[in-house]
């Protein structure tokens, strides 16, 4: 490997290194990551096309390939993947058009103590006023994004969920538990995907350990 290519697929044959690194550590997260990604409430594939999304949230390019591949055993079709990477996507960008009501509210130099209001949200709708167009197509997309297709409106609802624990949007937090619950999800089936995410997110940190592994080596 040249030291310019910072990622390839065999870079990812170092993380059992970490056994010996950092042994108890090392088990403890692998039996935690077994166990999220197992089916429960939700099966193995739904499980697998919300560790999809949140891959490429986190823009883990290992876990990515790890859970396309993955996914295609728990046979998802390609056209299924895709629209779980379009809720993920969705999510990332409604994530930062939310905090813009935060930004609304510095701008305008209210003095707020508090920075997260359930209520500022409702000042979203005057980014349809500062820029209009822009605005319209997000919500569009947005729209789309989320409309039931082959994957269904509740699992749709779930990995938003998912994806919205891994940005750290409290607001798209509290807007996609209530629309996991209203699509039917359970307290249990919420808490499955939260695991998913939480599973994805620590272990976007320690797939990238294989790179700090080769840059130490390196030196």
């Amino acid at each position: 490997m040249t030291q310019d290519v910072l990622y390839q697929q065999s870079n990812f044959n170092r993380l059992g290194e970490f056994e010996q690194l950092a042994p108890d550590a090392f088990r403890a997260f692998g039996n935690f990551d077994q166990k999220a990604l197992a089916a429960g409430k939700l099966s193995a594939k739904v499980k697998e096309l919300i560790a999809v999304a949140v891959a490429h949230t986190t823009g883990c390019p290992y876990c990515i390939d790890l859970h396309v591949k993955n996914v295609k055993k728990q046979e998802a079709s390609k056209e299924e993947m895709g629209e779980a990477i379009m809720v993920a996507t969705t999510l990332k960008a409604g994530s930062a058009i939310a905090h813009g009501v935060n930004a609304l509210n510095a701008y305008d130099e209210n003095g707020q103590e508090e920075l997260y209001r359930k209520e500022y949200f409702k000042r979203l709708k005057e980014f349809s006023e500062l820029n209009g167009d822009a605005f319209k197509a997000f919500v569009d997309f947005d729209k789309q994004a989320m409309k039931p297709g082959l994957i269904g409106a509740m699992e749709k609802e779930l990995i938003a969920l998912a994806v919205a624990h891994t940005t750290g949007c409290p607001y798209c937090i509290d807007i996609h538990t209530r629309g996991s619950k209203k699509q039917g999800a359970g307290k249990e089936e919420i808490a499955e995907a939260i695991m998913v995410a939480t599973a994805l997110k620590a272990g976007s940190a320690l797939a990238h350990g294989v790179n700090a592994l080769n840059a130490y080596d390196d030196e």
